[in-house]
């Protein structure tokens, strides 16, 4: 699709070039903007965060869906559309390359696909008359735009969520849930920038960039400010989970293998992302109630402790999660994680038996210890922990666990 289209705008010369850089260094600066020179960011993401370069992304879908600019109609076609959206992306990964983060390849192939369904359905519609008069400049015309946007969403939402299956190798169904939730936040309001900035560059030509840019400038500095408090939350609840290895009652990096492990096997059993932040923060907490006992248990592994102790062990850690502000679920886990696994919600499954992974394959000997450790839990399916989730962890391992 790249090099059809810039082959074929090349052939047959930039309509309306004035727009066509105008809507360019838009989408350029956008990009730049968006990405801004933070640490490269992996799938996981704050919530309601989908896009990472919202000003780039609502310039490119306003030049997909233009059909007018200051009263005059446009001819600039799908080529056109994808060729000046992929080359201000290209130039939008320069200041990335030159940071040393290298280039997001993927993004800019999911920008440029959706971008062409959009313009696909819009500009041969338009630019060729198929649409009546009502539909193309009347009031029903913004109608049109956004059920065109709606099918344009519902495109990206699923070529994200395969590119974070091939990415990942996590299951497809619950991330494109996840992308279908996430544009409740920020995409909501690069779909409404992008139809704005489409009908007022049709009325007040190229002044409507800058006036309408604004609102989603500001939007995007708020998620921003979201996301680093979101930071500092779980930061401050990864530092208060190391007080029972700088005590000494859990080994060093015990809550950390917990809380990745417990992570991955819930988005193996199919999770959204609020209950994956939970299931993280309860990980992290779930040996504090350790901090009651008089003497540490050997590797800081209650699973030989009487059933009576490790529910007292549990109840006292629920007691210290409430006090701290993180969300009751957080505490509920913690608290039930030492009752029986037929009685537990999924999420107190999981710590259950990611916990017990971390300590038998901490405690056996050998290269084989992680193997054995798994063998041990699918023993104990019958009474202690649940066969579904022992499998779920099994996977996650083959695919680059401990076990691996």
């Amino acid at each position: 699709m790249a090099c059809w289209s810039l082959g074929r705008t090349l052939w047959d010369g930039v309509d309306r070039p004035g727009i066509a850089l105008a809507f360019g260094v838009l989408i350029a600066v956008g990009e730049v903007v968006g990405r801004g020179g933070g640490p490269a960011a992996g799938y996981r993401r704050a919530a309601g965060e989908r896009e990472g370069a919202p000003l780039g992304a609502a310039g490119a879908l306003a030049y997909a869906l233009l059909g007018e600019a200051g009263g005059r109609p446009t001819g600039h076609g799908v080529p056109q559309t994808v060729a000046v959206v992929l080359a201000a992306g290209l130039i939008g990964l320069v200041p990335q390359i030159a940071r040393g983060r290298g280039p997001a390849l993927d993004h800019l192939a999911r920008r440029v696909l959706t971008v062409g369904f959009a313009a696909v359905c819009f500009q041969p519609l338009h630019g060729g008359g198929s649409l009546g008069a009502g539909v193309a400049s009347g009031p029903v015309h913004p109608l049109f735009l956004v059920a065109l946007l709606a099918l344009t969403v519902l495109c990206d939402a699923v070529l994200a969520a395969a590119l974070a299956r091939a990415r990942t190798g996590w299951p497809f169904g619950p991330l494109l849930r996840d992308e279908l939730r996430a544009l409740l936040g920020i995409g909501t309001a690069i779909c409404a920038t992008g139809v704005v900035i489409s009908l007022a560059t049709a009325v007040a030509g190229l002044w409507a960039l800058p006036v309408f840019c604004l609102p989603l400038l500001l939007t995007q500095c708020a998620f921003r400010r979201f996301a680093a408090v979101r930071t500092t939350y779980r930061q401050t609840i990864a530092s208060l989970a190391r007080s029972t290895e700088i005590a000494g009652y859990t080994p060093h990096g015990h809550a950390r293998r917990v809380a990745a492990l417990s992570r991955a096997v819930g988005r193996e059993l199919g999770l959204n992302e609020p209950d994956l932040d939970v299931l993280e923060y309860a990980a992290l907490m779930h040996d504090i109630g350790q901090l009651s006992l008089l003497d540490p248990v050997p590797h800081g592994a209650t699973a030989p402790l009487p059933s009576a102790e490790q529910r007292r062990i549990a109840l006292l850690g629920g007691a210290v999660v409430r006090q701290t502000g993180v969300p009751a679920e957080v505490a509920m886990i913690v608290e039930r994680q030492a009752d029986p696994y037929r009685d537990q919600p999924v999420t107190a499954r999981i710590v259950r038996t990611v916990n017990a992974y971390d300590d038998l394959s901490g405690t056996a000997a050998g290269p084989g210890g992680p193997l054995r450790a798994l063998e041990r839990l699918r023993l104990a399916t019958a009474r202690d922990h649940e066969p579904g989730v022992v499998e779920a962890l099994a996977r996650v391992l083959a695919r680059g666990g401990r076990a691996g």
